[in-house]
C-alpha cells in the first residue's frame, strides 16, 4: 500500500505514507497545533500522537480544549510520579495510576511509610525529569515474558493475568522505567507544564479490605500554573468550609465512638435544620401529587429475594438476624416496601399514575475506609419516591421529576447544575435485565422530557442501572464543585418480580412502568453539602438560630428577654445572651456562630422600643422598631430567600 486516507474532522482528506504518525499530520496542518497537541484520536480511540498509522483512518488532534485530553495529561503525570518514587525509593513496588476527577493517584508497595517531607522530595524529582524531556515510549511484550520480567512485582503479575493478552502494552519513561499500561500518553514529559502532589493515604489493594493495605499519593496537574494555582485555592477553601469541622464548631452533629462508624447524631441545632429540609419536602410531595407513606426498618429476607437485593446487592447489607418466625433484614432500599403498598389492592389505569413518596431511612454496609462524614454513611434517610404509571404517562411523569429537582436546586440557593442520561449497551454484554423495546421507551422519553425542559444532557453510555437507564443531576456549589444529587430511574426488574399489575382500559391486565425518584439523595449528604457551600452560614429560614438578643448592660436583660419573646411569637428562632459579658465579646461570639441577626439592645433602644440590628453579613444597620424588624426577616424567611 503507497498510501493511506486521513479524514480529519471538517471532512476534508489527506493522502499518507503509511507509518505517518498523527504529530506528522498535526504538523502538516500547523506547526502551532502540533504544538498545543497533547493526544490524538484514531477512529474514535484514543492513541498516542507518535503511534503510526498503517491503514486508512479518521484523525482527530486533541488539544487542551478538549475534555479528553486532561485525562490523558493526568494519567502520564501518574506515570512521572510513579518514576521519580523509583529513582528515590527503588524497592518499592508499583500499583496502579490512574487519572481521577480531580486529577491523579498512584498506589505504591513500600515498607516504610511515606512523610509529608518525602512527598517535596518526590516533587522535586519529579520536575528534574520533566526537564529531561523524556519520551513516553509504547513497547509490546508477550505475556509469558510479561509473568518473568514482573515476577517480583505481585500486582503487575496480578494485573497481567487478569487484564492482559497474549501480547500487551507497556510504557517506558527513560531507561529505568517500564510499566504495563494501555496508554496513551503525552509524547514526552516536556508536556506537563503544572502538577502538584497532594496527600498520602492508605488505599486496600483493588479496594477490597482483605487484601493488602498500599499507599496511595494523590496529585492534581492543570495544562496551566494559572489553573492549578486556582484549583489550590478552591482546596484551602474547602478546607474551611469542611462540613465535618463547622459540625463540630457550629454543634450540628456528630459521630458517637460508642454507638459506631457511620451513624449521625443530630445534635439540636443539626436537628431545626434537618426539620427544615424534611417539612419542605413532604410539603413538596403534598403540593405535586405525591401520598405520603411510611415503611418498616426492616423486613423479613424472603423480601429482599423477591427484589434481587439478596443477590445482587448482599455486599452492601447487614447481617440477618434470627426473629421468631423468619430471619429479618434491615433495609438497605425504600422500593420494595412502596411496592408492596402498591401491590395491596388491584389498580385500575383510572388510578394511575401512583406516586408514593417517603423519607425513609435505610441501612447499607459501607466498610469503614470509606465512610466520610456524612457523605458516606451506613444510616441514612432518603427522600425517595416510587412513581407507578402507564406508558402514555411515563414523559409527563419524567418531566415533573425534572422540573421538581430543579425548582429543589433553586430554592437552597444552587443555580448551576448539569445532567447526565446514562444508557445501556444494546444488549451487547447481557449485564443489563429488560427488552430492547423496553429500553427504547425508556431512553426516549428521557431524552423528551430534557428536551421539553431544554436542559442541557450529556448521554453516557454504558452506564444505566441494570434495571433500566437513568437521568443524574449535578450540582455546582458555591467554590465550583460538582456533587451528584438528583436522580431519575427506570426499572423494569422489580415490576416483573412482584407481578405488578394494573387493569387496563381494555379490561386486561398490564405491567406498570416504574420510576424511582430522590432530589436530596439523602438528608445527610445533602445536609453536609449544605454547610460546605454556605460555609455554615445558612439562609436565614434554614438557619438554626435566626436572630440572638444582647443587652449591653444586666438594665437590659428584662427588655431583652421581652424582645426574644416577641421575635418567638412571630415565629422566629430567637435566643438571649444574657451573661455579664461584654457586647463586643457577645457579637464576636455570635459572629463566629453564624447567626444571621445580632440585635443589640441599650438604654436608649429600650426607651425607644427599638432594637440594634447587626448582620453576621453586612454588619451595623442602625436602628429599628422591633415591628419593623420582625417585618423584614419574616418575610425573608418565607420567600426562603438565599441571600440576606
Amino acid at each position: 500500500m503507497s498510501s493511506i486516507e486521513i479524514t480529519l474532522p471538517d471532512g476534508s482528506r489527506q493522502s499518507v505514507p503509511p507509518g505517518t504518525r498523527p504529530i506528522d499530520v498535526a504538523q502538516s496542518i500547523s506547526p502551532k497545533l502540533a504544538e498545543a497537541a497533547v493526544v490524538a484520536k484514531v477512529n474514535g480511540q484514543l492513541q498516542d500522537l507518535n503511534r503510526p498509522l498503517e491503514s486508512n483512518a479518521t484523525l482527530q488532534i486533541l488539544t487542551p480544549k478538549d475534555p479528553e485530553s486532561l485525562e490523558v495529561y493526568r494519567h502520564s503525570t501518574a506515570h512521572l510520579l510513579a518514576a521519580a518514587v523509583l529513582e528515590l525509593y527503588p524497592e518499592t513496588k508499583l500499583g496502579i495510576g490512574p487519572p481521577i476527577e480531580t486529577g491523579f493517584y498512584y498506589d505504591f508497595d513500600r515498607a516504610v511509610p511515606f512523610t509529608p517531607e518525602d512527598l517535596e522530595k518526590i516533587e522535586k524529582r519529579m520536575w528534574e525529569i520533566q526537564k529531561r524531556h523524556l519520551p513516553y515510549e509504547r513497547v509490546y511484550t508477550k505475556k509469558e515474558d510479561g509473568l518473568k520480567k514482573y515476577a517480583e512485582a505481585w500486582m503487575k503479575c496480578e494485573l497481567i493475568q487478569e487484564r492482559a493478552g497474549e501480547v500487551f502494552s507497556e510504557y517506558t519513561l527513560g531507561p529505568g522505567f517500564i510499566d504495563f499500561c494501555r496508554g496513551p500518553h503525552v509524547p514526552d514529559t516536556s508536556k506537563l507544564k503544572a502538577f502538584k502532589l497532594l496527600s498520602i493515604a492508605g488505599a486496600y489493594w483493588k479496594g477490597d479490605e482483605h487484601n493488602k493495605q498500599l499507599q496511595r499519593i494523590y496529585g492534581t496537574a492543570f495544562f496551566t500554573q494559572k489553573e492549578l494555582e486556582a484549583y489550590l485555592k478552591r482546596i484551602e477553601e474547602a478546607k474551611k468550609r469542611d462540613h465535618r469541622k463547622l459540625g463540630k464548631e457550629l454543634d450540628l452533629f456528630s459521630v458517637q465512638e460508642l454507638a459506631g462508624p457511620g451513624l449521625i447524631f443530630f445534635h439540636p441545632k443539626g436537628g431545626i435544620i434537618r426539620k427544615q429540609l424534611e417539612d419542605w419536602m413532604r410539603d413538596q410531595y403534598l403540593k405535586r401529587g405525591y401520598s405520603l407513606v411510611y415503611t418498616p426498618h426492616v423486613a423479613r429476607f424472603d423480601l429482599w429475594k423477591t427484589s434481587g437485593h439478596a443477590n445482587f446487592y448482599s455486599q452492601n447489607m447487614f447481617s440477618r438476624m434470627e426473629l421468631d418466625d423468619a430471619e429479618y433484614q434491615l433495609k438497605p432500599m425504600n422500593c420494595p416496601f412502596h411496592i408492596l403498598i402498591y401491590k395491596d389492592r388491584q389498580r385500575s389505569y383510572r388510578d394511575l399514575p401512583v406516586r408514593l413518596g417517603e423519607l425513609g431511612t435505610v441501612y447499607r454496609y459501607e466498610r469503614s475506609g470509606v465512610l466520610a462524614g456524612l457523605f458516606r454513611v451506613r444510616g441514612f434517610t432518603q427522600d425517595d419516591a416510587h412513581i407507578f404509571c402507564t406508558p402514555e404517562q411515563i414523559e409527563n411523569e419524567v418531566v415533573d421529576c425534572l422540573q421538581f429537582a430543579a425548582d429543589t436546586l433553586r430554592t437552597y440557593g444552587f443555580d448551576e447544575y448539569e445532567a447526565e442520561l446514562s444508557t445501556w449497551d444494546n444488549g451487547a454484554s447481557g449485564k443489563y435485565d429488560g427488552a430492547p423495546d423496553q429500553w427504547q421507551l425508556a431512553e426516549n422519553a428521557l431524552q423528551r422530557a430534557v428536551d421539553r425542559l431544554k436542559i442541557n444532557v450529556k448521554r453516557i453510555p454504558d452506564e444505566a442501572a441494570f434495571y433500566g437507564p437513568k437521568i443524574d443531576v449535578k450540582l455546582v456549589d458555591a467554590i465550583g464543585r460538582k456533587w451528584q444529587l438528583s436522580t431519575i430511574q427506570f426499572d423494569f426488574t422489580l415490576p416483573r418480580r412482584f407481578e405488578l399489575e394494573y387493569i387496563g382500559e381494555d379490561g386486561k391486565a398490564h405491567q406498570p412502568l416504574m420510576v424511582h425518584r430522590a432530589l436530596y439523595g439523602s438528608i445527610e449528604r445533602f445536609f453536609g453539602i449544605l454547610v460546605e457551600h454556605y460555609a455554615g452560614a445558612f439562609p436565614v429560614w434554614l438557619a438554626p438560630v435566626q436572630a440572638i438578643v444582647l443587652p449591653i448592660t444586666d438594665r437590659q436583660i428584662g427588655y431583652a428577654g421581652d424582645v426574644r419573646k416577641q421575635l418567638e411569637e412571630a415565629g422566629i428562632r430567637a435566643e438571649l445572651d444574657d451573661r455579664s459579658e461584654k457586647v463586643n465579646l457577645k457579637i464576636r461570639e455570635a459572629q463566629l456562630q453564624k447567626i444571621p441577626y445580632m440585635l443589640v439592645v441599650g438604654d436608649r433602644e429600650q426607651q425607644n422600643g427599638e432594637v440594634a440590628v447587626r448582620n453576621r453579613k453586612h454588619g451595623d444597620q442602625g436602628a429599628k422598631p422591633l415591628s419593623g424588624f420582625i417585618a423584614e426577616i419574616r418575610q425573608l424567611i418565607d420567600s426562603k430567600a438565599v441571600s440576606e
